[in-house]
């Protein structure tokens, strides 16, 4: 599943005879053509239709989905690249799996303005994303074949515990017989866009209250920040702009919002309040800055009343949701991977470079919120060959991940080795093979349980 499509005419995604090792496509943003069975809008495109577009003079005028971006065809040919010259040119992980294709639409105006993403940037809605996943799980009772699912994007926002709806639906999905999911960790390691704070009730300077500093650089339009707390903790927020001008602790009851305007600063804060947010059952504070000023925005967060944990969360956007950079001064580079990577069934991967073993910089790290071991493992991410050129990110360790367990699934379900074999099982294979150095402790914040080692794998099964 690439959720930016696909360059179908590419060579790599092409058998040997030249016909398309695409099983189908389907299209969200063209809204001319006939949707997939039970669903409502978008287009499919068969490998039929895909084989008749090549034998065209103009491929497009018969199949018109095209990958814009290049991140779709990237993944893709990772994942499962066809052997091209025996392997001298290009050759992805797994070379003979077919490939079927979601390209997501954009998400809808309304939400694009309230989370203040930048024009031009792709982002897409949780409810398209799994509609998608829903359409390539379709796959595996007509064609007989297991199906791996390879989710290349994540969010800051969310609980960080896999809680999402997004994250228990492909949860969900990945503990279906002959089914895996493989979710990237995501690049916010290194962007200083998590602060974990601890409140208590000891007394001394900043016991009970925290002051929590955020750089604004110029030219940010905006940006959606979300603290979450834990139970049974409730928590104020009072917000200083770099001006000077204050906004006094704000209590919003079970459920509420209030908007803040400014004398001397155009800037407008909205803070949303949830007591109780319905699925993890914790507090929830959104606060969105619009027009902010640049400099040091304060936050200070205060508990109600007693402590009795006190810790509290908080993740700024995703780098790419910022016009400019916006920054905690006092980072945590942990609980940085993104969801919905922390779902508990599905295989979680963090980054790291093969050529000399070392931690991907910007890779995303664990544990999850609650502590849950995030990620799994590492996988390599950094100059890996694409049909694009060599990449460098978090999607294309997911993506070698992905092969990894499509051959995987050739040996368990094809060749009847473990038919029944599903996400968390393959999970625990891969981790019992994995490679481990000697002066790391597992399981790791940064490695998991170790790196991806496919050798290492059956090795481990032909001990047992």
């Amino acid at each position: 599943m690439t959720e930016e499509g696909i360059d179908y005419t590419d060579p790599v995604f092409r058998n040997e005879d030249g016909t398309s090792r695409i099983l189908a496509i389907w299209d969200q943003t063209i809204q001319t053509g006939t949707p997939p069975a039970g669903f409502q809008y978008g287009t499919e495109f068969t490998r039929e239709d895909i084989n008749r577009a090549l034998q065209s003079e103009d491929p497009y005028s018969v199949v018109p989905s095209r990958d814009e971006i290049g991140h779709g065809s990237a993944l893709a040919s990772v994942a499962a690249g066809s052997r091209l010259n025996g392997g001298y040119t290009f050759q992805g992980a797994a070379p003979g799996a077919d490939i079927v294709v979601v390209k997501l639409k954009e998400c809808k105006p309304y939400l694009r303005s309230f989370y203040l993403v930048p024009q031009g940037v792709p982002a897409y809605q949780e409810n398209d994303i799994m509609l998608g996943v829903q359409y390539a799980d379709g796959f595996a009772e007509p064609f007989r074949r297991p199906v791996v699912i390879c989710l290349g994007m994540g969010t800051n926002y969310g609980d960080h515990t896999g809680n999402s709806p997004l994250g228990r639906y492909l949860s969900a999905v990945a503990v279906k017989r002959s089914r895996a999911v493989v979710v990237a960790g995501g690049n916010e390691g290194n962007a200083a866009h998590h602060f974990q704070g601890q409140l208590n009730n000891q007394g001394g300077t900043g016991a009970n209250s925290r002051a929590v500093e955020v750089r604004v650089e110029q030219g940010v339009e905006g940006f959606v920040m979300e603290l979450w707390g834990s139970l049974p903790d409730i928590f104020t927020i009072a917000v200083r702009t770099p001006g000077g001008e204050t906004i006094p602790p704000v209590r919003l009851g079970i459920r509420g919002q209030i908007t803040y305007s400014f004398i001397y600063e155009k800037s407008r804060v909205t803070v949303t309040g949830n007591l109780v947010e319905p699925v993890s059952g914790e507090e929830l504070v959104v606060m969105r800055v619009q027009d902010p000023t640049p400099g040091i925005w304060t936050f200070q967060i205060e508990a109600v009343g007693e402590i009795h944990n006190g810790e509290f969360n908080m993740w700024l956007p995703v780098s790419q949701f910022l016009s400019a950079p916006v920054y905690f001064l006092e980072s945590s580079p942990y609980i940085t991977l993104t969801e919905p990577s922390m779902a508990s069934s599905v295989i979680g991967v963090s980054t790291y470079d093969a050529a000399n073993n070392s931690f991907y910089i910007n890779s995303g790290r664990g544990f999850s919120r609650c502590g849950a071991i995030r990620p799994d493992f590492a996988a390599p991410g950094v100059d890996v060959p694409t049909v694009n050129g060599k990449g460098s990110d978090s999607s294309l360790a997911a993506a070698i991940t992905a092969g990894a367990v499509a051959q995987f699934m050739q040996w368990a379900v094809v060749e009847q080795n473990n038919s029944v074999v599903e996400s968390r099982e393959i999970k625990n294979y891969f981790i019992r093979g994995a490679s481990r150095s000697f002066d790391v402790t597992y399981p790791n914040r940064e490695w998991g349980y170790g790196r991806l080692n496919m050798v290492g794998t059956f090795d481990a099964l032909i001990g047992v």
